[in-house]
């Protein structure tokens, strides 16, 4: 080919860049290496805005490596209403079950924390938008009742756009009642319960056992309430105040007790837990 008159041959072979080497921050709008990425803990280097995590992507950014042990993971959920709709209930737990190798939303277990021993159950935003049903339900409460018998702290990470999971009807908002119990229940043996709320933190989830903690963290600019705001916005007829239902003002009006950026998460729970778990205070709890 000709360039300004001038004859240019091309003897080299054209680079291919393989796919998903990167992505672009839907905050700043810049391009970030995945491998940077991931080891950023999922948080963009340039504006500090924070992805989603994956159930087990968040297990090893708390858990001491090597010291996680999963409990129930082999339950697994069932359709008692054989729902139907544009996809039924069954086809879209057999695709998320295949995408996130889980049987349901989420992974319970137990494991050191700074060397400490917690119960940790996380819900997976990926699985039905980390909706709960019957399994995620009884999944947490089983890590809750562990806790009371080993008279160890109990730490949730939630993530749930989906809330109760409409698939399951009462079934699911069942869990909601049986979550928070058990949660009294380790209130009773004084035993401590952090909260950490995640983006989103949403519906029947938020309205049992996410809000219940003795300290309750959310994650920077992580969406929390009941209803969106969309929902609020159509009802009420009004504009909602900027930030609405966002970490900053749920923090700013005494929803929650802390913001926390996702790399100091594990030291701050850490700290939280041995200041309220040390048997000298006991009356702290």
């Amino acid at each position: 080919m000709k360039l300004f008159g001038k004859k240019i041959s091309f003897t080299g072979k054209k680079r291919i860049i393989p796919d998903g080497l990167w992505v672009k921050c839907p905050k700043c709008s810049r391009m970030v290496f995945n491998k940077e990425l991931s080891d950023n803990l999922k948080v963009c280097p340039h504006c500090g805005y924070h992805f989603n995590m994956t159930a087990w992507e968040r297990v090893e950014s708390l858990a001491d490596k090597g010291t996680f042990q999963e409990f129930d993971a082999g339950i697994s959920p069932q359709d008692p209403l054989e729902f139907e709709g544009p996809k039924t209930y069954k086809d879209k737990l057999k695709e998320d079950q295949k995408r996130t190798g889980l049987k349901d939303a989420a992974v319970c277990g137990v494991c050191k924390m700074s060397g400490m021993d917690v119960t940790l159950s996380i819900t997976e935003t990926n699985f039905i938008m980390g909706s709960m049903g019957s399994v995620v339900g009884e999944k947490i409460t089983r890590n809750i009742e562990r806790g009371i018998e080993r008279g160890i702290p109990v730490v949730i990470v939630s993530g749930s756009g989906g809330g109760a999971r409409m698939y399951e009807g009462c079934l699911s908002l069942m869990q909601m009642a049986k979550t928070s119990a058990a949660l009294h229940r380790l209130s009773e043996k004084r035993i401590p319960f952090i909260s950490v709320l995640t983006h989103p933190t949403m519906a029947g989830i938020m309205a049992s056992f996410a809000s219940l903690g003795d300290v309750i963290i959310a994650e920077p600019e992580a969406l929390i309430g009941f209803t969106g705001p969309r929902v609020i916005k159509q009802t009420i007829k009004q504009e909602l105040p900027p930030g609405f239902q966002r970490s900053e003002f749920m923090l700013d009006h005494g929803q929650i007790d802390l913001i926390c950026k996702r790399n100091d998460l594990k030291n701050m729970i850490s700290d939280i837990l041995r200041f309220l778990h040390n048997p000298l205070r006991p009356h702290l709890v």
